[in-house]
């Protein structure tokens, strides 16, 4: 016995014993069961929110009253294919993608606050 021995542990491989693997069945219901939980937690959540900006940026029109995604309130002047024009003040006009609207308002909203 050497000093080696004491200070270091000698490890042993165990007897190879039967391989007990999962079958391809088991492998095949639990990929298609994560390829579900993607589906209904990720894809489907996000199209959704999608679809309803699509709406949204597609029905802006001259007029309403709309929110930016920085903070932004104004009302509608002139819409064009992917730019809007909002006024935020008088005589105070800003163009901006209509991408960047986050929310159609109710109108009179902007003389509330």
């Amino acid at each position: 016995m050497n000093l080696s021995d004491l200070l270091i542990p000698t490890a042993y491989a165990q007897d190879a014993g039967a391989a007990s693997g999962a079958s391809p069945m088991y492998n095949l219901l639990l990929f298609g069961g994560m390829l579900l939980m993607f589906y209904l937690i990720i894809w489907r959540p996000q199209s959704k929110r999608s679809k309803e900006h699509r709406e949204l940026v597609g029905g802006i029109s001259k007029g309403d009253e709309v929110m930016t995604s920085g903070g932004l309130l104004g009302k509608v002047s002139k819409v064009s294919d992917d730019y809007i024009a909002i006024v935020v003040a008088e005589g105070v006009e800003l163009k901006v993608q209509k991408s960047s609207v986050s929310a159609a308002l109710p109108k009179g909203t902007i003389k509330q606050i």
